[in-house]
């Protein structure tokens, strides 16, 4: 396959492997973008692979212990997506009324790739994770997360399990829920 590839440096010993995929370059549609998304993990020994897609852009993450990745473009969001998928403190947050439609498509980017690391990104509902976006240092017990630089209509998130920490990853759970085995919105 042919296209821009761009390899995204994360801090650390041990983070992922996380790779940009842009199919503009060389005019590919989204099913060939999907194919050379998965060719790209094809060869890989690492035992967690995760792919998110927004076309032209697909966002590939393989590591050797569990990572989710999610990339979506900003657009307008409404009070009911809002309501769905924050939590109180996120939705009481400034930012939520000042620059809503980053602020929220961050979060929901960020609750997905969460989601994909922490195993079936469909068992969770967002408005019960707590976003790595508001994670001091982002991180939370053995968990890591990263928003990533990509285009400038468009966010990204890695999220990572760390073997370096010792810690329950439930936390990011708010307290006293359990988890709820709902679909979010699509």
């Amino acid at each position: 396959m042919t296209g821009s590839e761009t390899i995204i440096q994360l801090e650390g010993a041990g983070s992922p492997e996380v790779r940009l995929l842009d199919a503009r370059t060389s005019g590919l549609d989204d099913r060939a973008l999907r194919e050379w998304a998965h060719a790209l993990t094809a060869g890989s020994r690492a035992p967690y692979v995760s792919r998110s897609y927004r076309y032209p852009y697909a966002l590939v993450g393989w590591h050797r212990e569990p990572v989710g990745v999610d990339i979506e473009r900003v657009s307008p969001c409404d009070t009911a997506f809002a309501d769905l998928i924050c939590t109180p403190a996120e939705r009481s947050d400034a930012t939520c009324a000042t620059d809503s439609d980053s602020y929220l498509t961050s979060l929901w980017c960020a609750k997905e790739a969460l989601a994909k690391t922490l195993g079936n990104a469909l068992c969770y509902e967002p408005s019960r994770l707590e976003s790595p976006a508001r994670w001091p240092q982002q991180r939370a017990g053995p968990l890591r997360a990263a928003r990533l630089s990509v285009a400038v209509d468009h966010v990204a998130w890695v999220c990572w399990r760390s073997s370096d920490a010792a810690a329950n990853p439930e936390k990011v759970l708010k307290p006293g829920r359990e988890r709820p085995s709902v679909t979010p919105p699509s």
